[in-house]
């Protein structure tokens, strides 16, 4: 656990992330041999990263300014992809990415929680409710708190009609901007009504009973139909395609698959300290059967056509989606075959934060048995090319087995470790840091330099003054 969480620190010193020189952020997804890999601080890989703000919280705010300001323009969409050296970004012609964007709502209500900023916060709200305002009419005009309209995201594509991975991001977005539209003073009503909806619509429609998955919708959308032309969306057509499209649907959705970050939002909005966003008994269920579906312990019979050499042979790791109950689509999700190191992480502290504790430190073990300094560099873990930026999602590890989130807001330590017994983790904030844990059945918080100040304790969900 110890070595997943540190190693992959290495990305701060690698290629991967540059400070421009008045302190702002900018980064690479990854970093190639001879060049970065997909340019621009993407907002929905970082999204996974959890490193930088606890462990450098000013420098993280800098791509929420970047976010915020230079990539948004007067309609609230925002550029996924950043400018270098930053900039206004001019051409707003591409989609806006629906995880990266609603994430970013998320992200500001951590950063505004971790600094404990609130003229921070103020000065940034009215781009916020920009931001989200076009989020609803551009992928929810129908109000119903799930995003049908097609909606690009990380693998690349735009899934259409409603999908948990999307949707639960959108969900943790509603839940933020309500709490934070209350601390300052704001309508909080109408995000509060539309969390509602689409958590029913989440959990009454887009759940299997085992894990949930996406609706497939084409039609009775506003955006026409990607058919009758050779290319829509970004993706192209063939002949072939659009008689599969009449079959199956667009190309490159997941439907009934079990998808491995399919409740991102879920985890998300714990480590931001938004809350639970959905039924946690059926998130868990989700988690239990990645476990049994995607968790793979020797891929040497599995065929990946895609980029085996992130996982093979006689190699463990989570694939990005399976089809347990049938339905796999001629042409799926891309990247379904594939491992991926970020996604690992995530689904290992998020089983870990619902009590999967043994789950969550399996696939960690199998992840890093994988990058032990034998076949690949146990500092640099392969996505879409070297020192990749998903892979931060292993400081969520730290968070997930101590329990422990500070909130410099209210001066609160909230400590709820998924293991009984004492215990003790580092903790850093804005300001300080230090040790935090349980020594002989009580809580403490001990200060090695700069503050933290702590006016109360929450410990497994009772005040301590």
């Amino acid at each position: 656990m110890l070595d997943a969480l540190t190693a992959n620190l290495a990305i701060f010193k690698s290629p991967t992330l540059l400070r421009q020189t008045d302190g702002r952020v900018w980064a690479w997804e990854g970093s190639n041999c001879a060049g970065g890999c997909c340019h621009g601080s993407c907002t929905h890989v970082w999204n996974y990263a959890q490193a930088l703000p606890h462990l450098f919280p000013a420098l993280e705010r800098t791509l929420r300014q970047t976010e915020f300001h230079e990539n948004q323009d007067d309609r609230g969409h925002q550029a996924f992809r950043a400018n270098l050296p930053i900039s206004p970004v001019t051409d707003h012609s591409f989609h806006a990415a629906a995880d990266g964007q609603l994430g970013g709502i998320m992200k500001v209500y951590r950063d505004w929680r971790i600094s404990g900023d609130t003229a921070w916060l103020r000065a940034l709200w009215p781009q916020v409710k920009q931001s989200l305002a076009f989020c609803i009419e551009q992928w929810d005009p129908g109000h119903e708190g799930v995003l049908k309209e097609p909606h690009h995201n990380t693998y690349d594509i735009e899934f259409w009609g409603p999908d948990p991975l999307c949707t639960t991001i959108y969900l943790g977005a509603l839940k933020a901007a309500a709490a934070m539209a209350r601390a300052l003073g704001d309508d909080s009503a109408p995000y509060a009504a539309l969390y509602a909806a689409g958590r029913r619509y989440l959990e009454t429609r887009l759940f299997n009973g085992e894990y949930f998955f996406q609706q497939v919708q084409w039609e009775n959308l506003r955006t026409p139909p990607p058919c009758g032309q050779t290319q829509m969306w970004n993706v192209q057509y063939s002949p072939e395609a659009l008689q599969l499209l009449q079959r199956e649907g667009p190309k490159y959705q997941y439907g009934t698959g079990c998808l491995s970050d399919g409740v991102l939002g879920a985890w998300l909005a714990l480590v931001c300290g938004v809350g639970a966003i959905a039924d946690e008994a059926k998130i868990t269920k989700h988690l239990r059967a990645i476990m049994r579906h995607n968790f793979r312990r020797h891929l040497g019979e599995h065929t990946n056509p895609q980029r085996p050499q992130y996982a093979r042979n006689n190699e463990g790791g989570v694939l990005v989606c399976t089809w347990p109950r049938g339905g796999a689509l001629s042409l799926p999700l891309p990247y379904s075959d594939e491992v991926w190191t970020g996604i690992e992480y995530q689904v290992a502290a998020h089983c870990i934060m619902q009590g999967l504790v043994r789950d969550g430190l399996r696939i960690v073990r199998t992840c890093r048995a994988r990058y032990d300094g034998r076949t690949r560099n146990p500092f640099d873990e392969l996505e879409c090319g070297h020192w990749y930026a998903r892979a931060l999602a292993s400081y969520a590890l730290l968070q997930a087995c101590s329990g422990a989130r500070y909130d410099a807001v209210e001066q609160t330590l909230h400590l709820d470790p998924p293991t009984r017994g004492d215990c003790r983790a580092f903790l850093c904030s804005a300001a300080g840091y230090g040790t935090v844990g349980v020594r002989r059945g009580k809580p403490f918080c001990k200060v090695s330099a700069g503050t933290i100040p702590v006016r109360r304790i929450i410990y497994r969900g009772i005040a301590i003054a």
